[in-house]
Order: C-alpha cells, then sequence, then structure tokens
C-alpha cells in the first residue's frame, strides 16, 4: 500500500476503509474524525510554504499513534490550502476565498455525517482562517442537530512551547517566530534554512488599537513586515523543538479523547 497516510497509523486513516468497512463500524456516534487544515503560504526566508499544513497533520498524526487504541478514531487527509490572501504579496502562497474554503469544509462535514459519524474536529494550522471555520462548524451544527464540531487551533492544547518564549515573542510573534521555526526544526529539518532567518516585529504605535487582540484592525502581512516573518526565529532549535512536538502530541491526545467522551452541556443533564 503507497504511503498516503504518512505518519498517521494505517489503521486510523479513514480513506483505507472499505465502504462496507466504514458502514459497519460499532460507534460510529462517538468515533472522532480528526481533519487537519492547513495552509501553502509564506512563511519568511527561513521555513518551507507548507509550515502551517504540516504542524496540523504531523501533530494530529503522531496523536493518532499515541491515542489509546480502545478509543475510536480515523484522520482524513489534510485540506492542504486556506484563505492566506493575507499573504497575497509574497511569493508562495496558494490562496482561497473564504467562501471557496467555506463551501469545501461544508461538504467534507455533510459528508462525515452522511457516512454515520458525529464528532468532527476541523483541526486548524493556520492563524488566518480560525473564523471561517467557527462559522462552518456553527452552521453544520445548526443544520444537523446531533453533530457535534470541534473548531480548534493545532496550538490551542495544553503545550510547552511559552516556555522558551520571551515576553515580546509570547506576545508579537504571529508568523514565522520561534515557536513555529523550532517545531519545524523537528518535523522538517532539511526543509529549514536557519542562516537565512530573520526577526521583525511591527512598529509600536502605542496605540490601543492592535493587530491582535480585543481591539484589532484589519491587517495584511506587508502592513507589519517585509520580510514576511511576524515574529523572531532566533534561539530556535530541533531540540526545543522536539519538546514542543512531545507537547503538543500529548495535548492532542488528551483533546481526542475528550471529544470521544463529549455530551453537550443539556444532553448530559437528561
Amino acid at each position: 500500500m503507497s504511503q498516503m497516510h504518512g505518519s498517521v497509523p494505517p489503521e486510523r486513516f479513514l480513506p483505507y476503509l472499505t465502504a462496507p468497512a466504514i458502514e459497519a463500524l460499532p460507534d460510529k456516534e462517538n468515533t472522532v474524525i480528526v481533519l487537519p487544515i492547513g495552509a501553502i503560504e509564506q512563511h519568511g526566508p527561513h521555513l518551507p510554504i507548507c509550515t502551517d499544513t504540516a504542524i496540523a497533520t504531523e501533530v494530529t498524526a503522531q496523536a493518532l499513534a499515541k491515542l489509546d487504541p480502545a478509543i475510536p478514531a480515523y484522520a482524513l487527509p489534510p485540506v492542504w490550502c486556506g484563505k492566506s490572501n493575507e499573504h497575497a504579496r509574497f511569493s508562495g502562497t496558494v490562496i482561497l476565498r473564504a467562501e471557496t474554503l467555506m463551501a469545501l469544509l461544508r461538504d467534507i462535514g455533510a459528508s462525515v455525517y452522511r457516512m454515520g459519524f458525529r464528532k468532527l474536529a476541523l483541526v486548524n494550522g493556520h492563524g488566518g482562517q480560525p473564523q471561517v471555520l467557527e462559522i462552518v462548524a456553527r452552521d453544520l451544527r445548526e443544520e444537523y442537530p446531533d453533530f457535534c464540531i470541534f473548531p480548534v487551533f493545532s496550538w490551542a492544547v495544553p503545550n510547552c512551547s511559552n516556555d522558551f518564549l520571551s515576553a515580546q515573542e509570547r506576545e508579537h510573534g504571529l508568523h514565522a517566530g520561534r515557536a513555529e521555526t523550532s517545531l519545524m526544526m523537528a518535523l522538517t529539518p532539511d526543509a529549514v534554512h536557519p542562516e537565512l532567518a530573520v526577526g521583525e516585529y511591527p512598529p509600536d504605535s502605542g496605540w490601543l488599537l492592535t493587530p491582535e487582540g480585543g481591539f484589532r484592525f484589519a491587517w495584511l502581512a506587508h502592513d507589519l513586515s517585509r520580510s514576511g516573518v511576524i515574529g523572531n526565529p532566533d534561539g530556535a532549535t530541533r531540540e526545543e523543538g522536539e519538546q514542543v512536538l512531545a507537547s503538543l502530541v500529548d495535548g492532542w491526545v488528551q483533546a481526542l479523547t475528550e471529544i470521544h467522551h463529549f455530551r453537550m452541556p443539556l444532553e448530559r443533564e437528561s
């Protein structure tokens, strides 16, 4: 069999099952279907354009390998491109319009539901599209009242990345900074070019309005950075990335376990 599954254990890769095998699966209502969603976009001069897709795909793959075999969970192939128009002025960016991504994810979600599954984790690796996934998740929830959808950022689970970051990097390291660089050194070391790395933070305006946070303005990458980097990769190492990766994997093992056992709040009371 070809290596279509990548790092996902083959027994947890949904496309390897036959249609009759999927129809015969037990407890499909609590089986977790994992859909990694990434992007193909510039990540400065030192990281590959697959960074967001690689992180979402690999972290969940390794989590599925570590997950209790008694918990039913399967991965779909990743959605490898996304809404990346904030990086349009930089080379290496493939852009889906918001409506295109929404339609794609709605159709995938409806297909998962039609197979009989009732729990879908949308694991997003790209910071420019969480709102799109949240809209899709809520629309699917409204259309299919017994469907539970979880639009979660790949970095949102408990992990140790902040242990290595300065206060400035924790606050302003939005793109291709130290955490992503260390992690990619662990995942795709041959595709990372630390000798080309640069650090660049947006100028401090002193205003209440900020690129991210509670009172924000709409921005494109070239509004904040000449290099495409919004952060500082200085200090990143493969060893650090291995620690971050291990913690993310453990976090996703916990998350997938909780999704398997999840019930809507009022359902738990009934």
